[in-house]
């Protein structure tokens, strides 16, 4: 009922509940506008073929790709959502390349397929959080060094730096520079647009905000001081209009 009632406000009372049902399938992206996403767009060609050529380029050539199916996702993330937390450099380099490091690991000592493909996934969403390298294209990686067959089982260890990590380190670098460019902030810190400086007094507290996110029990894809930068904007915009 929530849902609908919110789907009703947003899109007007002369939608049908079905014309509604069929709205809440659309994927929503707080603040994302066409033109955002045609930049992405731009970007993930940029730092996809950057990637591609100079890893041709400069690095050596092996059996195994000079560029890997998981840095494809990564550049959904990197391009698309650069103030996700899991699009940040650090998850970009570290939880593909520790990830592929499990999958490595895993694959030498279970030669079942697989479990092996589960046992990689799960050691390596475990391994990301510890190092605080959350990214999910990196349990692509773990995968790839699980079942990318002879040409991966060929480079050994070094495939999770040659090509993973020199793929990662060279699609992370290249959102750094075409952010800039953009206009946007990557890697991402929260910061007040000019002139809206957010006041201070009427707004949640940050450890409220720690505790609300305890209370719910989710975990959302937004760092706690976006949000609390977010409810600050709010009550200043709030304020104004009163």
């Amino acid at each position: 009922m929530c849902g609908f009632a919110a789907m009703h406000g947003l899109y007007g009372a002369d939608r049908s509940p079905s014309a509604a049902h069929m709205l809440s399938f659309k994927p929503i992206l707080a603040g994302a506008n066409l033109s955002d996403r045609m930049i992405a767009a731009v970007g993930a060609l940029v730092g996809i073929a950057l990637t591609a050529a100079l890893c041709t380029a400069f690095l050596p050539h092996g059996p195994a790709l000079l560029l890997v199916a998981p840095m494809g996702a990564s550049a959904v993330l990197v391009f698309a959502v650069p103030a996700s937390p899991l699009a940040q450099p650090w998850p970009v380099i570290g939880g593909n390349m520790l990830s592929a490091l499990v999958g490595i690991a895993v694959a030498r000592v279970i030669p079942q397929p697989a479990l092996a493909a589960g046992v990689a996934i799960g050691a390596a969403i475990a391994l990301m959080s510890l190092t605080r390298s959350l990214h999910p294209p990196g349990g692509a990686a773990s995968l790839l060094a699980v079942l990318g067959g002879h040409a991966v089982q060929a480079q050994g260890w070094g495939f999770a730096l040659v090509p993973v990590a020199a793929n990662a380190v060279v699609l992370a670098l290249t959102g750094v520079l075409f952010h800039r460019l953009s206009g946007h902030s990557y890697p991402h810190r929260p910061v007040p647009a000019a002139g809206h400086a957010p006041p201070v007094l009427g707004v949640p507290h940050p450890e409220d905000i720690d505790r609300a996110l305890e209370d719910l029990g989710e975990t959302f894809d937004v760092s706690r001081d976006d949000l609390d930068l977010l409810f600050r904007t709010v009550a200043a915009h709030a304020s104004r209009r009163g």
